[in-house]
């Protein structure tokens, strides 16, 4: 994650610790929607940093209806904000509606939140319309004491908006990822590396790639990570970005130059099959 500046940590830890009670409040007296929205308001500009006034609205109109909070920064929608009532316990299927104006509007973010737990969604917009949430937390149980914790809310902050830390804290998750893991693990350049540390191992031992591929498959990994659509996703990022890697390593050859002895190197720690 980006590094937090002191005085918006500052601001996130005063804010978490103001909330926490009138959050526990409202949950005590089971406060309604509307109500629940009021707080989700305050603390969209008091703990976030969103200027109540320019940046957050309750007047967006997308396709002849008001979403509940639409938070814009420079001018461009950046996010949409779906707010229940804090004593409704937060579903998946209750972003449908926001997804939907999401990707109405070519909206990439959505936040699904009872006041007391936050939800952060991404939208992806292919056919069909889907979206995959990303972080959630439940401010209630949040420890102000706990650095770490409290620091998770600058995913949520203003600040982190204009420092793309929602993206770069997908691309970490899809990078650490099972399924990513799991792919490389299976790829041709990781199994030879395999291979080799296992004939260092037993000198006399010759395991042919395929072979060891098989019983990581069958006996290591489990299915869900080497079958299914995110797994095939994985693996075809991970084609795509061996196949840049060898455009920029090829590219020297093409324009004359020396290239790197990258491939050399590469090959001596790849033995052949056998």
């Amino acid at each position: 994650m980006a590094v937090i500046p002191s005085r918006v940590y500052d601001r996130l830890l005063a804010g978490l610790k103001r909330f926490q009670p009138i959050l526990s409040a409202a949950k005590s007296r089971d406060a309604g929607e509307a109500d629940t929205s009021t707080i989700v308001k305050d603390m969209l500009s008091e703990v976030f940093g969103y200027d109540k006034y320019t940046e957050i609205t309750s007047e967006f109109m997308i396709k002849g209806t008001y979403c509940d909070l639409a938070v814009k920064l420079d001018g461009k929608l950046r996010l949409l904000v779906e707010v229940k009532a804090i004593g409704l316990d937060l579903k998946d299927a209750h972003t449908k509606q926001a997804v939907d104006y999401a990707a109405n509007q070519g909206v990439e973010w959505v936040i699904l939140t009872n006041g007391a737990v936050w939800r952060v969604y991404r939208v992806f917009f292919g056919q069909p319309i889907s979206q995959e949430m990303i972080f959630e937390c439940d401010l209630l149980s949040l420890n102000p004491k706990n650095r770490a914790q409290a620091e998770s809310l600058f995913l949520l902050a203003r600040e982190g908006q204009s420092k793309s830390v929602l993206h770069d804290y997908h691309a970490r998750m899809q990078a650490m990822s099972r399924h990513c893991l799991g792919a490389l693990i299976l790829d041709d350049v990781v199994l030879d590396v395999i291979r080799r540390e296992l004939r260092r191992l037993s000198p006399d031992i010759r395991i042919d790639r395929e072979e060891l591929r098989s019983v990581l498959e069958l006996e290591v990994l489990k299915r869900e990570v080497t079958e299914g659509e995110k797994a095939e996703e994985a693996r075809r990022k991970i084609a795509k970005s061996q196949a840049r890697a060898l455009r920029v390593r090829s590219k020297p050859e093409e324009e004359g130059t020396p290239a790197r002895a990258d491939a050399a190197v590469a090959s001596e720690g790849h033995p052949a099959d056998s």
